[in-house]
């Protein structure tokens, strides 16, 4: 019986993976996206800076939104761009 089961699961599991209904391609499309910003996060090592405090992580984003909201947002949009630049091209 536990086969079986696992077959079917294999088989859903495919299934799933190759599903191209515009839904499900959206779905996996932000699911990839979430994970690869939080990779980012980690990478920042804010998960470790912060002992892993949520609601500190989430501070630090809404203040670098609203500075970017500020008149000045392009010069330090600009500023974190080449920052991160920077760390990309350092850990290769």
């Amino acid at each position: 019986m536990r086969q079986v089961s696992e077959a079917r699961n294999r088989l859903q599991a495919k299934q799933a993976r190759h599903d191209r209904r515009d839904w499900q391609v959206k779905r996996r499309e932000r699911t990839r996206q979430l994970i690869e910003l939080g990779g980012l996060i980690a990478k920042a090592g804010l998960v470790e800076l912060t002992d892993d405090d949520r609601a500190a992580i989430l501070g630090l984003l809404l203040e670098a939104a609203a500075k970017l909201r500020n008149g000045d947002g392009h010069t330090q949009l600009a500023l974190w761009r080449r920052r991160g630049r920077r760390a990309f091209a350092d850990a290769e």
